[in-house]
């Protein structure tokens, strides 16, 4: 391993920086990005003895719950019966109570059926709390976007959804298909940051034939805030009867087409930027 002061010649100053930043109250995180350490054994070094600050420190909230769970299995409750009562799954149970006695069975395998289905849902809704709680979280650390920072997210939306010129097929225009909602209005809000006015934009639905068709038009036409009259005649897809289709229901409303007339120009720049963006990208690697 390479010696730390060979990469850090001034290891002990920075070390005192390192320990004054965490006495402050920094996070390792905060710690390594105002010290440029990009190495985690060197950043251990540097704060090695140096106890956490108590706002990093994460309540372990499953000591309650394995406390919760011994003391039901003492009452000779079953692993269904503990994870319905405390809605953590049975693998956990399993380690936390496996030294105690085992209880009796005491009901019919319906009944125990039952109980398990109904722990497993107790077991969908917390997987689902957590689901969205990390979502919640995860949006607001992206806080205020800049138009910079809406321009580049924009060059590569397109080039991930939108349509390419091929040496074999000339498409020097812009068109961009996609089925999320969040994806259509943030490329609206792309074209209005280049100035593309919404006249010059035309759009098309494409769904399958056992859609809702005329709901489906009339959703996108508000999502977008146009007219009906700025959309081309819906595409239908047929139905293959040897296919089983999952994206059904009211949920299903196709995928939005939108199209820049005379957009050659702005096709062009925006190929010459996504080209920027790959050199600036391995210029930084």
């Amino acid at each position: 391993m390479t010696d730390i002061r060979s990469k850090y010649a001034d290891f002990e100053a920075l070390r005192e920086q390192a320990v004054a930043l965490r006495r402050e109250g920094l996070s390792r995180r905060q710690i390594r990005d105002r010290l440029y350490v990009d190495n985690n054994d060197i950043l251990n070094r540097l704060l090695e003895g140096e106890p956490p600050p108590e706002w990093t420190k994460r309540p372990n909230a499953k000591d309650d719950l394995r406390a919760r769970a011994r003391e039901l299995r003492t009452q000779g409750r079953t692993y269904d019966e503990i994870q319905v009562e405390l809605g953590c799954s049975k693998s956990s149970i399993s380690l936390w109570v496996r030294d105690l006695p085992k209880p009796e069975r005491r009901r019919t395998r319906e009944d125990a059926s039952a109980i398990a289905k109904r722990g497993w849902e107790v077991t969908l809704q917390r997987r689902d709390l957590e689901r969205q709680r990390t979502k919640k979280a995860a949006a607001a650390e992206i806080g205020a976007m800049t138009q910079r920072e809406l321009f580049l997210l924009g060059i590569g939306l397109y080039w991930s959804e939108g349509t390419k010129d091929k040496p074999y097929a000339r498409r020097e225009n812009v068109t961009f298909v996609n089925s999320d909602p969040g994806m259509i209005t943030t490329f609206l809000a792309w074209l209005d940051l280049l100035g593309v006015e919404r006249e010059h934009v035309r759009y098309c639905v494409m769904i399958h034939e056992t859609a809702h068709v005329a709901a489906a038009e009339g959703y996108w036409a508000e999502l977008v805030g146009a007219d009906l009259n700025a959309f081309n005649k819906t595409t239908i897809k047929k139905h293959n009867p040897k296919t089983v289709r999952k994206n059904t229901g009211d949920t299903y409303r196709g995928c939005l087409v939108i199209k820049v007339r005379q957009s050659a120009d702005l096709y062009r720049r925006i190929e010459g930027w996504w080209c920027g963006i790959v050199e600036a990208a391995l210029s930084a690697g």
